[in-house]
Parts: C-alpha cells; sequence; structure tokens
C-alpha cells in the first residue's frame, strides 16, 4: 500500500459517519434553560408587585411591566428557540449556560430600576442590578428612604436568588440533567470543592434551598418578634442570610435595637459557613464543628479580628461595650463578605483598616454565599508552600496536603494558585481602571478588592474615600466593576475559557 492509499484509509476511518458522530454544540439546551430561568425570575416579580400594589407607592405599572417583558423573553426562549432541546449538557455548554445566565439575567433583571426612575441610566440600573444578583451590595440609590416599597423589595429578593445562585435553580427544578451539571454545581461555588448533602446532585441543591429557606424566614421572623416592620425585617433578612448588603435605609441600621443587631450579627456569621456543614448540623452532628478545620479557622479569624478591632476603638477613647458591640458586628460584616453597616465611628483606627482589609481577601467559608479568597483555599495553599519550604530541607521525604484527613490533588492545587493569581491580576486590573477614572490609589484598591469579593459596602471605603459613593464614579468604572463582580461570584475560568481559542478548537 502506498502513502496515497494509507492517507486516503487514514481520513476514511476518521471521517466515516458509521465510526464517529460529530456531536453539536447543543445551543437549543442554553436558551431553553435560559428561558426557564427567566420564567422564574418573572413569578418571583409577583411578590414585589403586591407589596407595591398594597403601599400604593407608584411604582405597580413599572414592575408590572418588567415582569411582563421577562415572562415574554423566557418563553421565546424555552418555547421558540429552546424548542425541542435534548437535555444533554457537557462541559462546554456548562461554560456557555454559566457565562450567559449570569449576564442575562442581571440585564433583564435592571429594568424595574429603569422603568421606575430610581437610578438615572441604563448604567446605573445594570450596576444596581448586577450588585443584587452577584451579592455585592454596592448601591447608586442614594435617597432609599423616598425609593418605592415594592422596588426595595425587588431589590432585596435579587441578592436573595442570586446568593444560592442562578445555576441551582436550574439543578433542582431539571433532575434529568446529565453528568454535565456537576459543571454548573461546580462553577456556582467558584472553584472551592463542596461535598454534595446526597447522591444525587438535585436532591443535594433541594436540600440547600431548605437550609437557605429556612434561615431567611428565622431571621425574619425573630425581626418581627423585635418590632420590625415587615419591609425591614424581610430585606435585612435576605440581605444578612445571601450576604448581600442592601439597605433599606439611607441612614443603614442606625434605628434598629440592640436585640436585633444582635440577631442580624450571629445570622451574618451563620451565612459565612459552609452550607453543607450547617445541613450536618441540622441533622444533629454537632461533634462536627470540632473536628471540622474549615470551621476552627473561620471561627478564630472571627474571634481574633473582633478582639484586634474592639482594643483598636477602645484605645481611641470609645466606651468599652461600644467598642465590642460595633467590632463584632463590623467582623461578621466583613468576613461573611455581607456588607451591612452601622454608621461608622468618626475616628477610625489604622488597626482597624489593615484587618477589614485583610478579611475582605480572605472572604468567608468554601461552600457559603460568602466571597473572597475562601479560607479552604488559603489553608491548601498555606499548607502546600510549608511542605514546599519542609521538602527542601528533607528532600527525601514525601509531604501531601490534606484537609480534615483528605488528600488535595495536585491538580486541584494547581487550579488554586491559578485561581489566585486571577484573582489578584482582576484587583490590580480593576483598580487601574478606577484611577484612570479618577479614583485614589488606595481607595481604588480597596474597592476593586471589595467589589470581586462581593462586599460592596465595606465601612473601609467610606474611611479612606471620604464617604465614597458609587453613584459618582464615571460608567466606564461602573462597568470595570461589574465584571469584578461577576469574576468574583461566579467561576474564573468559566468566564475566560470561551474566550479562550483553544476552547472552540475542542
Amino acid at each position: 500500500m502506498n502513502v496515497a492509499e494509507k492517507i486516503a484509509n487514514y481520513g476514511t476511518r476518521i471521517f466515516d459517519p458509521s465510526q464517529m458522530r460529530i456531536r453539536r454544540f447543543n445551543f437549543k439546551l442554553i436558551a431553553r434553560l435560559s428561558g426557564m430561568l427567566l420564567i422564574i425570575l418573572s413569578c418571583a416579580m409577583v411578590f414585589p408587585l403586591a407589596v407595591s400594589l398594597y403601599y400604593r407607592d407608584g411604582a405597580q405599572f413599572d414592575l408590572a411591566l418588567s415582569g411582563v417583558i421577562i415572562l415574554l423573553l423566557g418563553l421565546m426562549l424555552r418555547n421558540i428557540l429552546g424548542h425541542n432541546a435534548s437535555y444533554e449538557l457537557h462541559e462546554k455548554e456548562s461554560f456557555w449556560i454559566t457565562s450567559i445566565i449570569w449576564l442575562l439575567v442581571p440585564l433583564t433583571g435592571s429594568l424595574p430600576y429603569l422603568f421606575t426612575g430610581a437610578t438615572g441610566s441604563f448604567t446605573d440600573a445594570a450596576f444596581e442590578s448586577f450588585s443584587g444578583f452577584t451579592t455585592t451590595g454596592a448601591s447608586v440609590i442614594k435617597d432609599l428612604d423616598h425609593t418605592p416599597q415594592g422596588l426595595l423589595v425587588w431589590r432585596s429578593m435579587t441578592q436573595w436568588i442570586g446568593g444560592l445562585g442562578l445555576i441551582l435553580f436550574i439543578i433542582a427544578l431539571l433532575k434529568k440533567l446529565n453528568v454535565g451539571s456537576v459543571q454548573l454545581y461546580d462553577a456556582e461555588f467558584s472553584g472551592t470543592i463542596q461535598r454534595k448533602l446526597h447522591p444525587h446532585l438535585a436532591t443535594s441543591v433541594s436540600l440547600m434551598w431548605m437550609i437557605y429557606l429556612g434561615l431567611t424566614v428565622g431571621l425574619v421572623i425573630l425581626l418581627l418578634l423585635c418590632g420590625n416592620e415587615f419591609i425591614d425585617a424581610f430585606c435585612i433578612a435576605t440581605s444578612a442570610i445571601s450576604t448581600g448588603g442592601f439597605m433599606v435605609h439611607t441612614a443603614g441600621l442606625a434605628g434598629m435595637s440592640q436585640l436585633s443587631l444582635a440577631l442580624i450579627t450571629l445570622f451574618m456569621f451563620i451565612s459565612g459557613v459552609n452550607i453543607a456543614l450547617l445541613y450536618k448540623l441540622a441533622t444533629g452532628k454537632i461533634r462536627l464543628l470540632s473536628h471540622n478545620e474549615e470551621f476552627r479557622i473561620y471561627v478564630g479569624i472571627f474571634a481574633g479580628a473582633a478582639v484586634l478591632s474592639a482594643v483598636a476603638f477602645f484605645l481611641k477613647g470609645y466606651p468599652l461595650q461600644r467598642s465590642v458591640c460595633y467590632s463584632l458586628f463590623h467582623v461578621a460584616s466583613t468576613i461573611s463578605t455581607c456588607g451591612l453597616s452601622l454608621p461608622t465611628p468618626h475616628v477610625w483606627p489604622l488597626a482597624v483598616s489593615g484587618v477589614t482589609f485583610f478579611l475582605i481577601i480572605v472572604g468567608a467559608s468554601a461552600g457559603s454565599t460568602g466571597g473572597g479568597l475562601k479560607i479552604k483555599r488559603l489553608m491548601i495553599l498555606r499548607r502546600y508552600v510549608h511542605n514546599y519550604f519542609t521538602r527542601m530541607l528533607h528532600p527525601n521525604v514525601a509531604f501531601s496536603v490534606t484537609i480534615d484527613g483528605e488528600r488535595i490533588s495536585d491538580e486541584y492545587i494547581n487550579k488554586i494558585f491559578a485561581f489566585a493569581f486571577m484573582y489578584i491580576i482582576f484587583i490590580v486590573g480593576g483598580a487601574f481602571v478606577l484611577t484612570i477614572c479618577g479614583v485614589d490609589i488606595p481607595t481604588a484598591v480597596c474597592v476593586a478588592a471589595a467589589n470581586i469579593g462581593n462586599l460592596g459596602p465595606s465601612p473601609l471605603i467610606n474611611a479612606l474615600g471620604a464617604n465614597f459613593e458609587y453613584g459618582n464614579l464615571l460608567p466606564l468604572a461602573k462597568w470595570t466593576l461589574m465584571v469584578l463582580m461577576l469574576v468574583g461570584r461566579i467561576e474564573i475560568f468559566a468566564i475566560l475559557a470561551i474566550f479562550s481559542p483553544a476552547y472552540w478548537r475542542r
């Protein structure tokens, strides 16, 4: 057989349809899943509309119009573009569905802000919506006291829906998705190793939503028993549990009782805990608290930061009780990346600034609704670096990174290093754009770090930036922060992958 015949036979083997089937990109499934989520989003508009009708706040028509537009768009995607879609989901589609949904839902969710006139432009409406769904909590609305009640409820619901994850809505509802749904599941937890609560993924996600809903309802009831109005209790509870941080009043939480603030502090702390661990506790396995390494470090960081902040405020002349209460609230809000805040003390110690910036970078536990680098990632990185230097002294000794007795694979450690590197690159890049837009360097770095960590309204920003207002930023700066919010909320590599030429050559 000559060379030409060998090449011909080789080509036949490769391209023979009976031997090889080329799988097409499943655009129909992406359209159908996106449409289903928009339909759910339009149904969620019913509650804010009911609140608006009850209070007669003037936003009834705007909310109804927004809901109808979102519903029609969802029906078009689901029933027309996604008609007869095959529920065959693979890794390539999972990257696309993650990116598209996290762009499409916030953009359509901005319609109520735009129609009611609460924001002055589409950029501001999109900023408010992205901030809500990504649970960042940064806001461009300055006068919350005169904002329609229905819009405030919608605003709080966006962060609650985005708190546990948009994709997890789909996984919980559609049990017929194949193994590709695991990629969607991982993307919602930003590359962290998140244990399933049940062998079946859809059941596991449903259990997560039950815990999430139970915590929210519990805090709403407790705040109502403390004498708070329903709108305040509902919006604050959704902010605390989702670690979103949207306020209800321009003055923040200044008028709330000490008992209410104590409850909010407790639930913000709980919201920074791995939801899988919360499920184990709910089933009576309390001993896991003392055996879980990440939880012990989470408690240790919280306690150490609170003590250091309280001492710093006390040395500046604040009463001991006020220093302790404010520090506990502030540290719980920051480490969980919630962002709820009390009126900032007129003197902000430098030590508290350092602690706050450290907490912004570290963030909450893996598998929680909080943002940041996550404690578990930093634990793995620290142990890997420790093993590396130890291996330099003892080259013949084999080391491995273990967490709670389980070995972490080298592949996952490499992924964490890549994630941390890209995280820092995005902070530096975002800060650079902000400085071009007229923000001073220290404030730009803190704002970029806070938004990629999904902690928008940090008191540290106001302490450095003289009552920093997001509404005063240039449009370029706002869109830059929206990118940071999105990158901090979902898997960085899921977004970067679709811009890679290698992704399209696969």
